[in-house]
């Protein structure tokens, strides 16, 4: 018997010297996520409030939270649904969308980081280049989109042409910023150490201008999905933009309220992956 009461003393003192080693980092951590979570959920919920009195005063316009969420029940708890044709569900519009999203974001990237190290490396690339991407970035995504069609007579790769386009113009312009900014030290070492050119863009180059290259993919990836919802207005087809267009013509406000509350969700994670990769990579972090 005394053995065993030794024993589970021992437990029990080992029980509380773990609790008590991880107690502060358990509170801690609880007190950073509430710091992060609480206020915006507490603007959020005022928001909600104030949007649920107004819109229920005589001669409101749009329809309250309330009313919202009972509207769009179905599609909020099945957004699996397929019945065919242009009858489906949220997540299917969204899938669709994303896709879009993916491979012109992907053709954005690879072109803008290209076109960026090249007029931030040379001279005469810059002098040539800049002046005509200055151009042709103000132009509206929107403006394209006749241009595409006409070219590729298909709704897919238009859309996709739009969004690499439209999201291309940040990326060059920041690497090319960041590759302009590289300490001169660096190159200097670079050239005693006498590294390739390989050596010298996954050494040097990349490293330096990490936080300007996703600096301008944050900004592509937001542009991108900015003009996919617009572009697909126009082009119909399964996606959240002509689901959007589907519902206004419909007069479906609440289906439109609720596509733009994932519209914006999707757009913020979007945001986030896009930040995780640069912390992964290095030297990016969201401020």
């Amino acid at each position: 018997m005394a053995v065993k009461t030794d024993v589970l003393n021992k437990a029990e003192l080992g029980g509380e010297s773990f609790l008590a080693a991880w107690a502060p980092r358990i509170a801690a951590g609880l007190r950073v996520a509430a710091a992060r979570v609480l206020p915006p959920l507490l603007f959020i919920a005022l928001l909600l409030g104030v949007w649920e009195i107004a819109s229920g005063r005589p001669g409101a316009t749009l329809p309250p939270p309330s009313t919202v969420v009972s509207d769009t029940w179905e599609l909020i708890v099945d957004p699996f649904f397929d019945k065919g044709g242009l009858n489906k569900g949220m997540f299917w519009h969204l899938a669709s969308s994303l896709k879009r999203v993916a491979i012109g974001f992907a053709i954005a990237a690879s072109v803008g980081i290209a076109l960026g190290v090249l007029i931030g490396q040379s001279t005469l690339a810059f002098r040539g280049l800049d002046p005509i991407f200055q151009v042709l970035r103000t132009v509206p995504p929107l403006a394209w989109l006749p241009l595409s069609l006409a070219a590729f007579r298909h709704a897919d790769p238009s859309a996709i042409f739009v969004i690499a386009i439209t999201a291309v113009w940040p990326i060059i312009l920041n690497t090319a910023v960041g590759i302009r900014n590289i300490p001169q030290d660096y190159r200097n070492v670079a050239r005693v150490l006498q590294l390739n050119g390989f050596e010298y863009f996954f050494k040097v180059m990349l490293p330096a201008t990490v936080p300007f290259m996703f600096t301008g993919l944050k900004i592509g990836i937001g542009l991108s999905w900015l003009a996919i919802v617009a572009a697909e207005m126009l082009i119909g087809g399964v996606g959240i933009g002509f689901f959007i267009w589907d519902a206004w013509n419909s007069s479906l406000i609440s289906e439109i309220i609720l596509a733009l509350v994932y519209v914006g969700l999707v757009g913020f994670m979007l945001d986030r992956i896009i930040t995780f990769v640069g912390s992964r990579i290095g030297g990016y972090s969201q401020q």
